[in-house]
């Protein structure tokens, strides 16, 4: 129905006394003050989004709107948090009957109220990720599943399925058949833990972070006396990121919108990067046909970059076809520089460049804080943050734990580190805290037995299956066990210790690749990081001198949160580019553009447009984080473990911008650490 809005305005003038003509730019001040309805807002990279929105909030109040009728809703707490301070600051109105936060905080809000009609308690609990894993793995005991032929999905990844299955709409069968086909034989006792974990939370009247979105959302399609209750309340709705939102989000808005409210969503379908947790970009995209009469307003004017590196994003982002066709105009003068597109021999000479240049830049004004380095993925950071640290550079990661501190990195270390050093307890009771059934007190009583065994500090290497017999070993690992004995033998043939890079491959192909599969929801990424292991290790022919260089790496002189860290004042970033959007700085490095790396190799591989689009969406992404100088660089040659170097293709979104928008380096070593630009190529 249509709804008269006039009706909750005042004839009177702004009581803030904002100037919204002089605060706004020309794009700006058209979404801010238009009128009620139905509206979307593109807002691109640096455009001044929290400011439209702000501004927008403040307009309404002023407009006489009761704050009580306003919902803004967001991603974080922090963001709705600073933009509520924000209109705080900004109007004399009382705000505090506004309702604002993320989804989630505003569904629990709403559940609090109605919680019985869904069968709970007004007072239920609301899970948190552990609270889940700990429900999770009781279901899955009390089920008696039969893990000891193989292995069956652990809770971390039992909660990203049934997640994804709740926020995109797929069946749990397709979900299992295209991102865990691994598990394709557990999809009967799969579905079963999912019905039995739901009856269980209901159960302990206990609801998951999923459950304050999909139970609001069966509230308002169940009951539409309580959907028309909340209509009436909130008459004018603001969405931000609406890029982000998923099938269950975009829903919800639309149910509270369909009672006639006003609702303007603000987003940028070019930085929509995360379908992999269930954001659907086709909101955004649809919107407006499923709105009536959605005005869309523009915001293309950045305030964040320089004219060069916005000419080369806009052309970057003009190859996707499923997009808002806009055009980001820099508000800043012509800085006469480039992006720089740098092809290097290898990773180590991309990290050598990258540290020289950093230097360089630091050295002519530029603060490390205000540099960063972005990748695809984790596993590509690895020679820049040996790099770095050999220089002391000091750095910070957004994109995680430094590499040798990972979970993963550091059990395939422990099984290096137990067949040089077989008195190690700290790496024995690792790897036997990888098997079913094992845990602390398992693993103190069998290193009790090891070394009762003496073979432990027999001066030869042992023959490790005859020496692995001990007592205490639980009847689910015995299989596992069996295969240790067999892996640590192949890593010390003769006695002698094997090659790092072979005792690596072992290890992965031998046990560690299983439980990967099985413990963690992001597989392909840990078996690259173990692969990108493998790499490094295979400079190496003496294993004791490349464990010595992984404990120099992964402690005192890499340590995350050590004392030297936190001396330093001042630190470079290092990050994904997932992690770094709405972020920027003066100089961005963005690494590894070639193809395999940046497009993802498996993205190549499925050749499927959406997929591809994305990836390219997230180059975009990392483009626009710069705002002085950018530089491209990738490896001409990546040197495999044991299949041999391989050539590589430059990224095929460098072949998406006129080649003169970049200038192309010649960068070649000269004397010890110090690098030269030759002529253009």
């Amino acid at each position: 129905m249509a709804r008269d809005y006039t009706l909750h305005r005042k004839p009177t003038g702004p009581a803030s006394g904002i100037d919204y003509r002089a605060e706004l730019n020309d794009e700006q001040f058209g979404a801010v003050t238009s009128s009620p309805g139905r509206a979307l807002v593109i807002a691109g990279a640096g455009s001044g989004k929290t400011r439209t929105l702000t501004y927008r909030v403040a307009y309404l109040l002023d407009q006489g709107i009761d704050a009580r009728h306003i919902l803004l809703l967001t991603f974080t707490n922090k963001a709705a948090r600073e933009m509520t301070e924000r209109v705080r600051s900004l109007v004399p109105h009382d705000v505090s009957a506004l309702w604002s936060g993320t989804f989630h905080s505003i569904g629990n809000r709403i559940l609090r109220r109605h919680a019985e009609e869904l069968g709970f308690t007004k007072s239920f609990s609301i899970l948190d990720t552990d609270d889940q894993k700990s429900l999770l793995a009781s279901v899955v005991g009390s089920m008696a599943i039969d893990t000891k032929v193989r292995r069956f999905p652990k809770a971390d990844v039992l909660v990203s399925m049934f997640s994804l299955e709740r926020n995109t709409g797929e069946a749990l069968k397709d979900i299992l058949a295209v991102r865990y086909p691994y598990f394709d034989s557990w999809q009967r006792e799969i579905h079963e833990v999912r019905d039995a974990y739901a009856r269980r939370k209901q159960e302990t009247n206990s609801m998951d972070f999923d459950d304050l979105l999909l139970k609001t959302l069966e509230l308002f399609r169940d009951h539409p006396d309580i959907l028309a209750l909340y209509q009436q309340r909130f008459r004018h709705l603001l969405v931000d990121e609406y890029q982000d939102t998923n099938s269950v989000q975009s829903e919800l808005i639309d149910l509270l919108a369909a009672g006639g409210s006003s609702v303007m969503a603000v987003g940028d379908d070019a930085q929509s990067i995360y379908s992999w947790r269930g954001a659907d970009m086709g909101n955004i995209l649809s919107f407006p046909k499923r709105h009536d009469g959605c005005r869309v307003f523009k915001i293309e004017t950045n305030y964040r970059s320089v004219p060069e590196i916005l000419e080369l994003s806009n052309a970057a982002i003009r190859a996707n076809r499923s997009r808002f066709e806009k055009d980001l105009r820099s508000s800043r003068e012509v800085l006469g520089v480039k992006p720089a597109l740098v092809p290097l021999e290898d990773p180590s000479a991309q990290a050598q460049f990258v540290a020289q240049r950093i230097l360089e830049l630091r050295d002519e004004g530029v603060p490390l804080e205000e540099m960063a380095v972005l990748y695809r993925a984790h596993f590509q950071s690895l020679e820049i943050q040996m790099e770095l640290t050999s220089r002391g550079i000091p750095f910070a990661i957004t994109s995680g734990l430094r590499f040798f501190e990972q979970a993963h990195i550091k059990d395939v270390a422990a099984f290096l580190r137990l067949v040089t050093n077989r008195r190690d307890e700290m790496s024995f009771k690792r790897i036997l805290q990888l098997m079913p059934g094992i845990g602390n007190k398992g693993a103190e009583k069998l290193w009790s037995e090891w070394r009762k065994s003496g073979a432990a500090t027999a001066e030869e290497a042992p023959d490790w299956p005859a020496a692995l017999a001990l007592k205490g070993v639980p009847k689910k690992a015995a299989k596992m066990w069996e295969q240790l004995g067999y892996i640590l033998a192949e890593m010390t043939p003769g006695g002698s210790f094997a090659r790092p890079g072979d005792m690596i491959y072992s290890v992965l192909e031998g046990m560690y690749d299983d439980h990967l599969k099985a413990s963690y929801d992001n597989y392909e990424n840990r078996r690259s990081d173990i692969e990108q292991l493998m790499a490094y290790a295979s400079q190496f022919e003496d294993i004791l001198e490349f464990l010595s260089q992984l404990s120099l790496l992964g402690g005192a002189d890499g340590e995350p949160g050590g004392k030297r860290e936190e001396q330093d004042t001042e630190k470079i970033t290092l990050s994904s580019i997932h992690q770094a959007k709405g972020l920027e700085w003066k100089a961005v490095f963005l690494v590894w553009l070639a193809d395999g790396a940046f497009p993802n190799g498996r993205i190549i591989e499925a050749d499927d447009e959406a997929m591809m689009e994305e990836e390219r969406r997230l180059f975009y992404v990392a483009l626009t984080r710069a705002k002085d100088e950018l530089y491209l660089s990738y490896p001409l040659i990546n040197p495999k473990s044991y299949s041999g170097e391989v050539i590589q293709r430059p990224s095929r979104f460098l072949d998406d911008f006129p080649k003169e928008m970049v200038e192309e380096w010649n960068v070649s070593p000269r004397w010890g650490d110090s690098w030269e630009v030759d002529e253009p190529f």
